[in-house]
């Protein structure tokens, strides 16, 4: 039997009711390098043809390491045959090619010669999932050890940040190999950055197939994008928090950022339900978390958790990016220059009129930062009242919204979320657009409604794409000391949004 220290860091899970299918996704995969994988042959729609589809797979990639598992149905499986109909198939997959086996603990307990007979033909990761939380996981450790096996997994699921450092904590000082995920998009934390903490190996999704779990990345992206196969408990860790957070494009920028400039660096997406901000500071601290994106709805409630906020930030009253300053976390704003650095590049700020749509954390940042560089700014929106706080708060003008007939300015700023993915028809200026300017902050799709009506009327257009670029590239120079690549960080979000890599 093969070493476990040999064991690769990412196991690409493969399951489809159709072998065939599981084969290509297998093949698929192995083009792009990857060289481990388990096989749900419960997810079969005959799980007997399990072990011809492990046989395939070996004699076609004798060089790939596989892991064969039955699950069963009251393990959350979907094997609904007998202990010993699934003790027949994993005994098959075994003397097929398949150098290791799952088998979750029920199964365990309920045949004692279970785990000690599969060992003898292959390598047992004893398994404990559960779907609907956390539990105090000391006692799980003890009820799987009751076994002696090769690999112990926990897979559960995680409802707040300190199930993550649960779950990551069990790494320590756990001497046998051990895999510990947290399932749903709440784990994204545990899964990235286990295998730097110790863990034997995490799990990925075959590229654009559905995952075997809850919260399971596609292989390309724990790769290329975490990059877990290199991760170490000294790579500096950053991250985007938000909720929702699977939308985010900040990790594919900025991780593609921290390549390019060859940094030992993982930026990760962490989804924060508003009640537990407090509890996630207490886990980037304890990671700890070097900084943070901050984007809806944290950027105010934010400001109240850091060490400091500096001025620009607390004028604009609200935090984009956190950054540790020794063993404390300080807030800034760059969505400002992500607003004035494009922008200026049309026209000059000092003197120019500029009307501003929206109220939001981006519209504040907006409306300081435009003020403050000699604009003079309107602000307008759908809901009066809250555009005139924000008049009121940043020191400039305000007009009703719609209130156009006798107005003209230099230039349209939109801050609003109007027209992103996936309303992109939605559009606040359908006919006439008071501006010769026009720029729109979503960047999400590309050619907005609003922007595509501009360029019918002649206007300049500033693409969304450019205030995310220059505020992430911003944060960029910030963390690490270094000039951003802008020209790789634009390429990165052309990427994801297009489907292909600029030339």
């Amino acid at each position: 039997m093969f070493p476990l220290r040999a064991l690769p860091k990412l196991c690409v899970a493969v399951g489809h009711k159709d072998p065939e299918r599981a084969y290509e996704l297998v093949s698929q995969a192995v083009r792009r390098r990857e060289n481990f994988f388990e096989l749900r042959l419960d997810m079969l729609k005959n799980p007997a043809d399990g072990p011809a589809l492990v046989e395939r797979v070996h004699r076609s990639h004798a060089s790939l390491l596989v892991m064969a598992t039955c699950r069963r149905k009251e393990a959350h499986g979907e094997f609904t045959g007998s202990l010993a109909e699934q003790r027949v198939i994993l005994e098959s997959a075994a003397s097929h090619g398949a150098q290791m086996v799952d088998v979750e603990i029920e199964s365990a307990e309920q045949d004692l010669t279970l785990v000690e007979l599969l060992r003898k033909r292959a390598r047992v990761v004893l398994s404990f999932h559960d779907f609907k939380q956390t539990p105090p996981l000391k006692p799980v450790l003890e009820r799987l050890q009751r076994f002696e096996s090769d690999v112990y997994k926990i897979a559960t699921t995680v409802q707040s940040p300190d199930d993550n450092t649960r779950l990551l904590a069990c790494l320590t000082g756990f001497k046998e190999p051990l895999v510990v995920l947290g399932m749903g998009e709440l784990g994204a934390a545990s899964r990235i950055l286990s295998p730097s903490r110790g863990a034997a190996f995490t799990f990925a999704s075959p590229d654009g197939a559905q995952g075997t779990a809850p919260g399971q990345f596609d292989a390309s992206q724990m790769r290329n994008g975490f990059q877990v196969h290199k991760g170490k408990r000294s790579t500096a860790i950053y991250g985007v928090i938000a909720d929702p957070v699977a939308h985010s494009l900040s990790p594919a920028l900025h991780n593609r950022a921290f390549r390019r400039r060859r940094l030992d660096a993982c930026y990760l997406p962490f989804r924060v339900p508003p009640a537990q901000l407090d509890e996630f500071f207490a886990f980037a601290k304890d990671l700890p978390v070097q900084g943070l994106s901050v984007t809806i709805p944290h950027k105010q409630a934010v400001m109240d958790r850091l060490d400091s906020v500096d001025p620009l930030a607390a004028k604009i009253g609200a935090v984009n990016t956190v950054y540790r300053k020794g063993d404390q976390l300080c807030g800034t704003n760059t969505d400002a220059s992500g607003v004035t650095v494009p922008l200026a590049e049309k026209m000059t700020l000092k003197g120019s009129s500029v009307l501003l749509v929206g109220y939001g954390g981006a519209a504040r940042a907006a409306a300081f930062a435009l003020a403050d560089q000699g604009a003079r700014v309107t602000v307008t929106g759908r809901d009066d009242q809250k555009a005139q706080a924000l008049a009121k708060a940043a020191g400039v003008d305000h007009r009703p919204f719609g209130d156009w007939a006798a107005a003209h300015y230099d230039a349209l700023v939109h801050a609003t979320p109007m027209g992103m993915s996936p309303r992109i028809e939605d559009n606040l200026f359908p006919e006439e657009i008071p501006a010769e300017v026009v720029f729109d902050m979503v960047y999400n799709p590309l050619e907005t409604a609003l922007l595509s009506n501009a360029r019918r009327q002649g206007k300049e257009t500033v693409e969304g794409i450019e205030m995310f670029v220059e505020q992430a590239a911003a944060q960029f120079d910030l963390w690490t000391g270094q000039n951003a690549p802008r020209v790789t960080m634009r390429n990165a979000v052309l990427e994801v949004l297009t489907g292909v890599a600029p030339v």
